[in-house]
């Protein structure tokens, strides 16, 4: 399907479920450049990072409640219409016949391209495999040590993880999926990750060591590049020479120049900013910042905010898609303690 039918759909799907009541409800927004207000809808409890399939139209999210020491035992694979935002299937992760506790997902990233669903499998320092089709567990890959984030790149069949336990990264082969490549930076703390598919290469955000982590290939030793204060999350801008952080420590968003490895813009975003996203057509990069409720958009070429929008409390991870933006909370704020996902056009 064409990005100009999906999108024609998905204007229709919106003012549909608008008109009849359905379960988007305003959040309202507030900034220097205003726009429609963001949307939000009750999902399920634990919400933690999401991830859009273009061959599906679908938007995938992953769910887990439960802390140690105790066996988590209600974690889910969320299947959610992208328009209306209501969960059209439900998935249990693999699970443990003996003790009935699951393999909680927290991080998720798609494979298109074999119809695949990755998910890190964090308190079980593993990584596992679903099909987007049927949701059935097809593979559980362990060895990666406090698993946390996993991203996809396509074009050479592989799955990237970051080991925040052991200061390690991951490569998989998303086809048989074979570990391909190890790489281990001793005293790193690898978070978030991002994927050059033109060139191969993979960087994480340090957050241990306030850097980036850049993997190229055909190069045995890691490339360290300085970042922000306590970089969690890093995305790429679409030509892949400049990356952005989003700094929690310091509630920033870090934009690095790749050629000549430095920060060269600081650009103050709010308190305890988490996960960032690019919107590719505009370049802006959009900041989730979990201690002030808001989503920052922010021109890195002016190094400025230009829209500020509000979210349900303690925003988790924002995901963009075509021009719209996915932001879920853990505030359990929704009905049933469920949390709450919100959507927003970054363009007017």
């Amino acid at each position: 399907m064409s990005s100009t039918i999906r999108r024609a759909r998905r204007t229709t799907a919106i003012a549909v479920s608008l008109a009849a009541g359905g379960a988007l409800a305003s959040t309202g927004s507030a900034g220097a450049t205003t726009g429609s207000p963001a949307a939000s809808a009750p999902i399920a409890p634990g919400l933690y990072q999401s991830a859009y399939s273009d061959r599906n139209n679908a938007l995938w999210v992953a769910s887990s409640v439960g802390r140690p020491p105790a066996p988590v035992t209600e974690s889910r694979l969320l299947k959610v219409d992208p328009d209306t935002l209501r969960v059209e299937k439900s998935y249990a992760p693999a699970a443990d016949a003996a003790t009935g506790a699951v393999q909680s997902v927290y991080g998720i990233a798609v494979d298109d391209e074999h119809n695949t669903l990755w998910t890190t499998n964090t308190r079980d320092n593993s990584v596992s495999v679903y099909s987007q089709r049927t949701g059935r567990h097809l593979a559980t890959l362990p060895g990666v040590h406090h698993s946390r984030e996993i991203v996809v790149d396509e074009r050479r069949d592989l799955v990237w993880a970051s080991a925040f336990g052991d200061g390690t990264l991951v490569a998989f082969d998303s086809g048989t999926f074979e570990e391909k490549r190890r790489v281990t930076v001793p005293g790193a703390g690898p978070t978030g990750l991002a994927v050059n598919e033109r060139t191969g290469s993979v960087y994480a955000a340090d957050h241990t060591g306030d850097r980036i982590i850049e993997v190229s290939r055909g190069t045995g030793s890691p490339r360290l590049i300085p970042a922000g204060d306590g970089p969690l999350s890093v995305a790429l801008s679409k030509n892949g020479r400049t990356a952005y952080t989003g700094d929690q420590t310091s509630g920033t968003v870090s934009v690095v120049d790749l050629r000549r490895g430095a920060v060269t813009r600081s650009v103050a975003s709010g308190g305890g900013t988490k996960s960032v996203a690019v919107d590719h057509r505009s370049g802006h990069v959009l900041a989730v910042n979990r201690l002030s409720a808001t989503v920052t958009v922010v021109d890195p070429r002016k190094g400025a905010v230009v829209k500020t929008v509000a979210t349900p409390s303690l925003p988790n991870h924002v995901h963009v898609a075509e021009g719209t933006a996915y932001v879920v909370d853990k505030s359990a704020s929704g009905p049933a303690g469920d949390d709450l996902m919100t959507r927003f056009r970054v363009r007017r």
